[in-house]
């Protein structure tokens, strides 16, 4: 039993069927659910998921919430020392580390998180394991 931190590129990838990660990510998922593993998706990933359902409206973000909850996982706020160890990260990376993405990687560091599952392959080399899924 592990735990894995998401990026918000898996929820979208599960939540839209036409996504060219969804079958990637499905089995991904059910890989891990299989192994036991428990799920975090962090506060700044989750808002991300949440940008197009918002969109749409209050049942496509229940949408979201009801497939997070069903999976199950939990949104992990950004505390001071995720947003400490972000910050670091960033400006060891600079540009090649986007914000959302070192504030995925900070609340797996913090956590101390067996991995990261996202769906870019554009990450550079970080602390954690990163397992990228789907087409990259």
């Amino acid at each position: 039993m592990g735990l894995i931190v998401l990026d918000a590129g898996v929820v979208i990838a599960v939540l839209d069927a036409s996504d060219v990660h969804h079958g990637a990510v499905m089995q991904a998922l059910a890989d891990a659910q299989a192994s036991g593993d428990g799920f975090v998706l962090p506060a700044s990933a989750y808002a991300e998921c949440l940008v197009s359902p918002s969109r749409s409206g209050p049942q496509a973000v229940a949408t979201v919430d009801q497939f997070l909850d069903a999976l199950p996982s939990r949104v992990e706020p950004a505390t001071r020392a995720i947003g400490r160890v972000a910050a670091s990260l960033r400006a060891a990376h600079g540009p090649g580390l986007r914000l959302p993405d070192a504030l995925v990687v900070a609340t797996a560091v913090v956590l101390t998180a067996d991995r990261i599952i996202t769906t870019d392959a554009r990450w550079p080399v970080v602390p954690v394991t990163v397992e990228v899924v789907g087409a990259g």
